[in-house]
């Protein structure tokens, strides 16, 4: 028995189908459509993760506000106006009333995405990097990091976005008992680069591993998320000693024109991206539809476990 909507919530027919027969689902995010790429790579890259998805025998379900509902699986035309537009919200888990009420288009964050996404019975979700604590301020903390210390579902990622203090990043994660997994790896991904020297919690090594873990976890009454980190693919990762000088010139920047809130991490995303000449663009790009692709891989296993026990 699938679980009953809030009425604010509008699901693709296709998400509703999967629901109904209990096969693999996978929640996308929206702000990388409405924040985070200019046109027309922004449309391309939602198309491409959604594919990528759908390759694995997963049906994809971006999440977004359009048309004063929370819309869980986008049609080719909610994901162009998406694309399209110039003023829509970005949506964390303070943001959604506002959005709905003001009657805007949103682009949903990683705990706007998962928020949404937990709700409606969808446990695998696929994103790029985590939000964390910013390098700028320790009081700059994403919501993110509360979201994956209270919502049990699997997120798949590529560690956390390296413009953030990593270090303290990982120490709020072990704080609130969230899992680190490394998948195929035994240090944490960071983002752009191939993984450092900080540890992950514990390293898997299939999706099948993945999903025994998670099973695990929350039968022992943990109420966390599983987060999943697996590093960029090699042939377009960028040398830490590239980006690293790009990162440290962007945040300085950020600092003496006081840029912060909801703004500093589309700012400093787009200076690094200048100052690696795109390179860190290509290689954001190429995590994301490879983090989608094993999102599909993991949702399968789980729903062929859930099935089974059907």
């Amino acid at each position: 028995m699938t679980p009953k909507i809030p009425p604010i919530y509008h699901l693709a027919d296709e998400v509703i189908r999967a629901r109904q027969h209990g096969t693999a689902l996978v929640a996308l995010e929206s702000t990388v459509i409405t924040h985070g790429l200019p046109q027309p790579e922004n449309l391309a890259l939602a198309r491409n993760m959604e594919n990528a998805v759908r390759k694995q025998g997963a049906t994809p379900a971006t999440i977004a506000i359009l048309d004063d509902k929370i819309h869980v699986g986008l049609a080719e035309s909610d994901l162009e106006r998406l694309a399209a537009a110039e003023d829509a919200l970005k949506i964390s888990l303070r943001d959604f009333a506002t959005a709905l009420l003001q009657h805007k288009l949103g682009g949903t964050t990683v705990a706007g995405t998962m928020f949404a996404a937990h709700q409606t019975g969808i446990r695998v979700f696929a994103t790029g990097g985590i939000g964390g604590v910013h390098r700028e301020s320790r009081l700059d903390i994403s919501t993110d990091l509360k979201a994956l210390a209270e919502i049990p579902m699997i997120v798949v990622c590529a560690g956390a976005k390296s413009i953030l203090d990593l270090p303290a990043t990982l120490e709020y994660l072990e704080t609130m008992g969230v899992p680190v997994v490394g998948y195929g790896t035994d240090t944490f991904p960071e983002f752009f680069s191939p993984p450092g020297k900080l540890p992950v919690s514990v390293r898997l090594d299939s999706p099948a591993e993945i999903v025994r873990f998670a099973e695990s976890h929350w039968a022992l009454g943990m109420k966390s998320a599983v987060l999943v980190c697996q590093p960029v693919p090699a042939a377009d990762a960028l040398p830490a000693e590239e980006v690293i000088p790009a990162e440290e010139q962007a945040s300085r920047e950020a600092i003496e024109q006081g840029i912060g809130g909801q703004k500093l991490t589309p700012f400093l995303l787009g200076r690094v991206k200048e100052l690696t000449g795109g390179k860190s663009m290509q290689a954001n790009l190429a995590l994301l539809k490879n983090n989608a692709a094993l999102a599909g891989k993991i949702a399968v296993e789980m729903s062929k476990k859930t099935q089974k026990m059907a």
